[in-house]
This record gives structure tokens, C-alpha cells and sequence, in this order.
């Protein structure tokens, strides 16, 4: 009897996150389904306002957008963030894999072709996604614009180098890097895709306390901004680009 009612009440909570899916979207996309598909397929999931992404009003340059996406609220329980934009020609923003050490918070910069949702789902243990998101109004064409460094030879010199502060916060701190790379999209005419792939960042024992996959929308000269738990360990921060390029550097 008592196995039943275990069953029982799983169905029905599996039910209510259906029931919850079924809401209409409400960024009101006309790719939202599709978009749902590609990136968590029919797993369950529910709007959920404790995942926030942050952007400006308006993105007056769309090469440059700066967005947070914040789940510090579903801190614990996280297995991965996965962030797109629906209408962009390359959806794929970043895919983060936050340790329990660190804050599921992250800021970086993006290209965007046109005004569009920006999505977070997070994916907690309970394997349901918490989806968030914000409309982003801006100018065209940040994705099939060149990239500064496509012209100057400077970055050619100084690819992969790496500046970064660190900002005392009450939860912890605040880890803020630049780095310099083209981060070519591969949508402009004789220009191939050449952009940063990997970000890690570790701690003094070699573990990893996150882990961010990147594509080709993330700005060029990205500078991310992470939060960490415990700010007195030392951290190491380790790149590789699709040119299997790899840096590596004390932040």
C-alpha cells in the first residue's frame, strides 16, 4: 500500500510540472518551441522567476550586449545552466557547470543579430529545467559584424592574454577577466569561426569550481564575471579556443 501511494504522489507531482509546461510562453516568441526542443527536448520544466536574465533596455551596440544570468536561488541544486538567444543565426550563448563553491551567477557580453529572447534554463537535480528570460530590444546585426581584430594584427601577439580583479563581496567575492580573442561567429564573408570553446576555473587542489562552454555569439574580448564562496583559495583560470589553442593563468 505504501508503494502505491509513493507512486501515486510522483505521478501527480509529474503531472503538475505538465500541466505548469503547458503555459504560454511568456516572452511570447514565435520560436519558442522550437527552441525548447533543441536545447532541453520534452524533459519537464516550468517558468520559474527565481532564474533571472538580466539585460538593457536597449542594446545600442549589439556586438557588445551585457547580460547576468542569476540562479543563486536554486544554488545546491544545480547540474548545468544552458543560455541562448531564440532568434539569433547561432542560438547557443554558453553552457555553465557551477560547483557548489560558487555562485550561479555569471555576466559576460554578447553579439545579438536582432531584438530577441534571451533564455536561461537551468537544469536542477530533480531533472526538471527552471526556465527564465528577458527580452532583449536592440540594433541589427552584432553576429555578421567583423571583429576589430580581424584587421589589426595586434591580437595575433597578444592572443589569449588575460587580465582579471578580484572584488571582496559579503557572499564571498568577485572574480572579473578580460580576455583577448577575435571571437569570430564564421558569418562573415573569408573569415572563419575562431573563438573561445572552454573556460575553466580552479581551485589550489585542481578541482573544477566552474565550467562554462562557450560559442561563437559571446563578444569579442570576452570579459566574464564569476562569484566564488571561499575568495581567500587561490584560483587558476584555463582556456582553449577552436584552434586548440590553450591559456592558462593564476586570476
Amino acid at each position: 500500500m505504501r508503494a502505491k501511494q509513493i507512486i501515486a504522489a510522483a505521478l501527480l507531482s509529474l503531472g503538475c510540472v505538465a500541466a505548469h509546461a503547458n503555459e504560454p510562453d511568456p516572452l511570447n516568441s514565435p520560436l519558442w518551441d522550437y527552441m525548447r526542443q533543441q536545447f532541453i527536448g520534452d524533459a519537464p520544466f516550468r517558468f520559474d522567476p527565481e532564474v533571472k536574465v538580466e539585460v538593457p533596455t536597449f542594446a545600442e551596440d549589439p556586438t557588445q550586449v551585457p547580460i547576468t544570468v542569476d540562479a543563486q536561488n536554486l544554488a545546491g541544486e544545480i547540474e548545468r545552466i544552458v543560455v541562448w538567444a531564440d532568434l539569433n543565426p547561432i542560438q547557443h550563448i554558453f553552457t555553465y557547470h557551477p560547483h557548489p563553491d560558487v555562485v550561479p551567477r555569471v555576466s559576460l557580453r554578447i553579439k545579438v543579430q536582432q531584438g530577441t529572447a534571451v533564455r536561461a534554463a537551468v537544469l536542477t537535480k530533480s531533472g526538471v529545467w527552471h526556465m527564465g528570460g528577458s527580452y532583449l530590444d536592440a540594433a541589427g546585426g552584432g553576429c555578421t559584424t567583423p571583429s576589430t581584430g580581424a584587421g589589426n594584427p595586434y591580437w595575433e601577439s597578444h592572443l589569449g592574454e588575460m587580465k582579471s580583479r578580484f572584488f571582496s563581496r559579503e557572499t564571498g567575492g568577485r572574480y572579473k577577466f578580460k580576455i583577448i580573442h577575435p571571437m569570430d561567429t564564421g558569418l562573415v564573408d573569408a573569415i572563419p569561426e575562431f573563438y573561445i570553446e572552454q573556460v575553466v576555473v580552479r581551485n589550489a587542489q585542481g578541482d573544477d569550481l566552474a565550467r562554462l562552454k562557450l560559442s561563437q555569439p559571446v563578444s569579442e574580448n570576452p570579459v566574464i564575471t564569476l562569484d566564488v564562496r571561499h575568495p581567500n583559495q587561490k584560483h587558476m583560470i584555463w582556456l582553449r579556443d577552436n584552434g586548440g589553442n590553450e591559456f592558462e593563468q593564476a586570476l
